[in-house]
């Protein structure tokens, strides 16, 4: 019986030898897409072709976090506000109070009545990893936004 099954316990090993390989190739093809997309992102970044945050809170009049895809300047994607959070946020402040904007709409409206990115004490955007409880605080100039694919 084990001389039967030793030829294909050796077509198994190889098998699955090959799928490794295989399995190898995919994932360095899809580090290499990656790290082509981040450059490309870094480039368009200082072409100018994406604005900030700021920009975007700016010139915006409405609509949704989620309708823009936010990045680093070192071509991390990020998402606003707390890991823990249900919905993205932008914390603004006039000196003495602080608001969370749970869209961009609130966040246009606080920006045209003068209140700045940030806290009084922590200027700046609250930012985290997608997929991590790793947050921080950046200046809004590193954040910029694109919009996102339908």
């Amino acid at each position: 019986m084990r001389a039967q099954i030793a030829p294909l316990d050796r077509q198994i090993r190889d098998l699955r030898a090959e799928r490794e390989v295989l399995l190898t190739e995919v994932r360095r093809r899809e580090r290499l897409a990656r790290r082509e997309v981040r450059a490309d992102l870094r480039a368009r970044m200082r072409a100018g072709d994406l604005p900030t945050i700021a920009e975007v809170v700016a010139s915006v009049q409405g609509g949704e976090f989620d309708d823009y895809a936010y990045t680093l300047k070192t071509g991390g994607e990020v998402r606003l506000g707390f890991p823990a959070a249900r919905r993205q946020s932008l914390a603004f402040t006039d000196g003495r109070q602080i608001v969370q904007a749970r869209n961009l709409t609130q966040a246009a409206e606080l920006y045209a009545a003068g209140w700045y990115l940030g806290a009084a004490d922590k200027p700046g955007v609250r930012v985290y990893f997608p997929g991590t409880r790793l947050e921080r605080l950046v200046d809004p100039a590193e954040v910029f936004a694109r919009p996102t694919e339908v």
